[in-house]
């Protein structure tokens, strides 16, 4: 079944945050192509995922010095009632992006990188080995989708004077692919300058903070309508 994993870690509701409404017009995209079946949408910022604590790490370091650990036997490994709570928590988070053909991220700039929330996500999820095979050491996201869709209230393109303070693409970019993403299968969508429309320094950038949301909006739509080919043709192989 064709899947997509859909994860929201913007703060602000879906009436105040670009993210969400671009995460929501690929999401819409998307069902209205494939139907709910293979949907799982997870709110990053209303339901937070908890923070790794010292059992996450001591099972995590007990499993990697093993090596590859297929992950039902991750539990057998597991030693005291807090190591079995942090594996209860990180297994399903796992699980769903192991078997997402295609993960859509959405991430508003705070602070020059990403929300805390996501971070959280990223730290739990990215257990030892989790998506590798335990067989042959191979990356389990070879064939993964990754879109990430950005947001940020000024301007970091390249060529502009901050464009050395976005920590957040960068960031994405070298996680992703360390965990075993093609670089081809991850794109990535941002809207520039969303705060003209309400901070006053930046008002003068409304003429660009609504071409860069419609070229976003546009490239989300076709993005989504690209994944949808793309899955009909693997289907049909």
């Amino acid at each position: 079944m064709t899947s997509l994993l859909h994860l929201d870690s913007s703060a602000s509701d879906h009436g105040d945050s670009v993210t969400r409404q671009l995460t929501a017009l690929y999401a819409d995209t998307w069902r209205c192509l494939h139907g709910s079946a293979g949907y799982r949408y997870r709110d990053l910022a209303a339901e937070p995922v908890p923070l790794v604590s010292p059992a996450f790490v001591s099972l995590g370091i007990r499993v990697e010095r093993r090596g590859p650990v297929a992950l039902p036997e991750v539990a057998e490994m597991t030693e005291g009632p807090a190591e079995e709570r942090e594996w209860a928590l990180t297994l399903p988070l796992i699980a769903e992006m192991r078997a997402a053909e295609t993960v859509l991220v959405g991430v508003p700039m705070y602070n020059y990188s990403v929300p805390a929330s996501l971070k959280a996500w990223i730290d739990r999820v990215t257990f030892p080995g989790a998506f590798l095979d335990a067989g042959t050491g191979d990356h389990l996201l070879r064939r993964t989708n990754v879109v990430v869709v950005t947001a940020h209230g000024g301007c970091y393109a390249p060529g502009t004077p901050r464009e050395d303070f976005d920590f957040q693409t960068p960031y994405l970019r070298a996680y992703f692919t360390d965990l075993g993403v093609a670089p081809e299968n991850l794109c990535f969508v941002g809207a520039e300058m969303t705060r003209a429309s309400d901070v006053p320094a930046l008002a003068r950038f409304k003429p660009l903070a609504a071409d860069s949301l419609a070229t976003a909006r546009t490239a989300v739509s076709e993005l989504a309508g690209r994944a949808a080919r793309s899955g009909a043709a693997a289907r049909t192989r």
